[in-house]
């Protein structure tokens, strides 16, 4: 098993974490795409991912697997505990239903920011920027972050007790979020002790 990706960057951390958490990074030759050098874009890769982004996922028969939440559910049915993506229906359904909330509201929203409010990759890479749509997006992930907040009142992670998918997502945002200088707000404390719970976490320190 291979994996695409540009190591560093939130959605191949993503895989990496789900890899270590089920124990099989050992297991997976990572092959590394210079994403700021356009490498993705070339026909080579686009075979590989239409998309042209990373990470993919190449199986032991040639098939590839782009999209981190497609990637993270193969990894999870590879082998047994723990289970990421939910082990009943009521449990799958929850963690979808979250993970896909931190996605779009959290790590998508600060990386559109990036690509569009800031210099993001350069000009060589970022053929459209909207500086307006954005900042927009800014607001969107610490809106996101105070909705975080509240679920996490109560849980030690995003959908309760045990460590998820979802959890893989908030923290490939607050990867990303932390290296563009967008700050967890001080009226976040849950969410700011929640972060530190998911770097003290073996799996995310085997990732780095």
């Amino acid at each position: 098993m291979k994996i695409y990706e540009f190591k560093g960057f939130p959605n191949p951390a993503r895989v990496r974490i789900a890899l270590a958490e089920k124990g099989l990074l050992d297991k997976v030759e990572f092959v590394q795409v210079n994403v700021p050098g356009g490498e993705h874009k070339k026909p080579a890769f686009l075979k590989k991912n239409p998309s042209g982004a990373v990470p993919v996922l190449e199986t032991e028969e040639g098939q590839h697997i782009s999209e981190s939440t497609a990637i993270i559910e193969y990894i999870d049915h590879l082998q047994g505990a723990p289970a990421l993506t939910g082990k009943t229906a009521y449990d799958r359904a929850q963690i979808a239903m979250v993970q896909r909330k931190v996605e779009a509201g959290f790590l998508d929203a600060v990386a559109d920011y990036f690509h569009h409010a800031t210099d993001g990759l350069g000009p060589d890479i970022e053929k459209y920027q909207n500086s307006d749509w954005g900042k927009r997006r800014r607001e969107v992930a610490i809106a996101t972050l105070h909705w975080m907040d509240e679920q996490l009142k109560d849980h030690d992670f995003i959908t309760g007790e045990n460590f998820s998918s979802a959890d893989i997502t908030a923290q490939a945002g607050f990867l990303f979020a932390g290296f563009i200088n967008l700050d967890i707000p001080e009226s976040c404390p849950n969410v700011r002790s929640y972060a530190d719970r998911l770097m003290a976490r073996k799996s995310i320190q085997q990732a780095a």
